[in-house]
C-alpha cells in the first residue's frame, strides 16, 4: 500500500498537467490494467475539479476506462445540464447511475463494540459496510475514487473512504453513518480528520475492501477572491496516508478563524449547484461555529426549489421540520417513518440552529409558508441580493445598502468558519 503521488502547498496552483502527471505516475507504479471504474463526485462537488481529472484519466486510459459512476449517495441522478457543467463533453455512454436502495451489497459489519467505543456511547449498533455492486462484483482491475478533501458536517473532512461507503453505499449504511455522527455532534467533528465515523469507515475498508483495487485521487481546493477555486493539493494513493496528507493541507486552506463572532452572516448558494435544502444547508453547517449567539444567518439560495432529494425525504422534512437534537431523537423514538430514515433525521439535526441563532432563508421557488413550516424565517432572494450587494461584495466584512455590517461567504462548500473563541474551534 502506497502514496503514489503527492504534490501540495498553500501557494501552489495545480492544473491539467498535474492531473495528467499524477495519473500517469500512478499507472506506472501499478500492475497493468485492462478495465477501470472511476467513482467521481456529482455536480454538487464541482469545485473538486473532478471534471478535468476525469478528462485526464480518459486521455491516459482510453478504452480501458469502461465505467464512470458518480458517487451520488442519496442524491438524485445528474441530468444533462448538470453533467455538462460538471464533465463537459465527457462520453455519456460511460456514465452509470448509483441507486442506493437497490444496487448495493453488504460486505460485512463493523462490530458494535467498536462503534460504541469510537462514538463514546452515542451509538451502539453494528455498522453495515455497503457498496455498489460494480465495486463488490465487478471485474475491474483498478477503481479510481476521485474527490476533494474539505471540511464536512458528517465526517469531519470529506472524501477518501466516505466516497466509497457513502457515495456508493446503501440505505442502511448511509442512515447509520449520518445519524451516529449527528448524535456525536457536528461541531465536535467538522474540520477534523480523526472522527468517529472516519474511524468506522477506515476500519470497514481495512476489513472488507483490501481485496478490491481502490486507488484514491484527492484534491485540496481553496476559494480565492480573484481566481475562484484553485487546486492547492493533489494526492494519489491506496492507504490512509493519502487522506491524512490531504487533510493536513485542507485544514490550512479551508478552515477560517474569525476574531469577532458576526451578529449577521450572509451566505450565497450558487443556484447551479444548490437546488434543495438537503445540500444548500451547507450554509448553516459551515457557519454555525462562527455566528454569534442570538445572531442571524441569511441564506440566499435562488436555486432552491425543494427540501429533499427524493419525494419521501422531502415529505419527512416538511412533516417534522428542522428541530433541536433532543427533539429529533424524541421524534425518531415515536415515529416509525422517521426511524426508518435516519439520514433524514440526521439532516434535521444538522439543519437546526439548536435555538442559538436565527436563519432567514431566501429560496427560489419555495414559498414563505413552506420555509416557515420547517422552522426558518423567510426572505425574498431578489431583495436580499440587492440589499447585500451580492454582485459586488467580497468574502469577509461588508456593509449592506441600508448600512448594516455583515460577514459574507460566497462559497461555503469550500470551507469551515469558526469564531476563534468557540469551544470547539481549533
Amino acid at each position: 500500500m502506497s502514496l503514489y503521488f503527492s504534490r501540495g502547498g498553500k501557494n501552489l496552483t495545480l492544473g491539467m498537467q498535474d492531473f495528467l502527471e499524477a495519473i500517469s505516475t500512478t499507472l506506472e507504479k501499478l500492475p497493468a490494467v485492462r478495465k477501470v471504474l472511476a467513482v467521481p463526485p456529482d455536480h454538487t462537488r464541482m469545485d473538486s475539479q473532478a471534471g478535468p481529472i476525469m478528462h485526464a484519466a480518459l486521455k491516459l486510459l482510453g478504452k480501458k476506462l469502461t465505467d464512470v459512476m458518480p458517487a451520488l449517495g442519496t442524491h438524485s441522478a445528474m441530468n444533462e445540464e448538470e453533467l455538462t457543467k460538471m464533465y463537459g463533453d465527457f462520453p455519456r455512454d460511460l456514465i452509470r447511475v448509483h441507486h442506493y436502495r437497490t444496487d448495493v451489497d453488504t460486505l460485512g459489519f463493523v462490530e458494535s463494540d467498536f462503534v460504541r467505543e469510537v462514538t463514546e456511547g452515542y451509538y451502539d449498533r453494528p455498522w453495515p459496510a455497503q457498496v455498489n455492486k460494480m465495486i463488490s462484483q465487478g471485474d475491474h482491475d483498478l477503481i479510481l475514487s476521485i474527490g476533494q478533501v474539505v471540511p464536512h458536517e458528517v465526517i469531519g473532512m470529506a472524501n477518501y473512504t466516505k466516497n466509497i461507503f457513502v457515495g456508493t453505499g446503501g440505505s442502511d449504511g448511509i442512515d447509520g453513518s449520518h445519524y451516529l455522527s449527528a448524535l456525536y455532534g457536528m461541531e465536535r467533528v467538522m474540520g477534523r480528520c480523526e472522527t468517529p465515523l472516519r474511524k468506522i469507515l477506515n476500519r470497514a475498508a481495512d476489513l472488507f475492501l483490501t481485496h478490491r483495487p481502490v486507488v484514491y485521487v484527492l484534491t485540496v481546493v481553496e476559494s480565492t477572491p480573484d481566481q475562484g477555486p484553485v487546486v492547492r493539493g493533489l494526492y494519489v494513493g491506496d492507504d490512509h496516508s493519502v487522506f491524512t496528507t490531504a487533510g493536513e493541507l485542507a485544514a490550512q486552506v479551508n478552515c477560517f478563524r474569525i476574531p469577532e463572532a458576526p451578529k449577521k452572516m450572509v451566505v450565497w448558494m450558487d443556484p447551479s449547484k444548490y437546488k434543495k435544502t438537503w445540500v444548500a444547508n451547507k450554509a448553516i453547517y459551515r457557519t454555525r461555529m462562527a455566528i454569534a449567539t442570538g445572531g442571524k444567518l441569511v441564506v440566499i439560495a435562488p436555486g432552491v426549489e425543494k427540501f429533499g432529494e427524493h419525494e419521501d425525504v422531502d415529505s419527512l422534512i416538511r412533516r417534522y421540520g428542522y428541530r433541536t437534537t433532543p427533539q429529533v431523537m424524541e421524534l425518531v423514538a415515536k415515529n416509525p417513518d422517521l426511524a426508518a430514515n435516519l439520514s433524514t433525521a440526521a439532516h434535521l439535526i444538522h439543519g437546526s440552529t439548536e435555538e442559538r441563532f436565527e436563519v432567514e432563508y431566501c429560496p427560489g421557488k419555495l414559498t414563505r409558508e413552506e420555509i416557515e413550516s420547517v422552522g426558518y424565517g423567510y426572505g425574498e432572494s431578489k431583495t436580499a441580493m440587492e440589499e447585500y450587494r451580492i454582485d459586488e461584495c467580497q468574502d469577509g466584512w461588508n456593509t449592506s445598502r441600508s448600512g448594516e455590517r455583515y460577514y459574507f461567504i460566497r462559497n461555503p462548500g469550500l470551507g469551515l468558519w469558526m469564531d476563534e473563541n468557540h469551544p470547539h474551534a481549533f
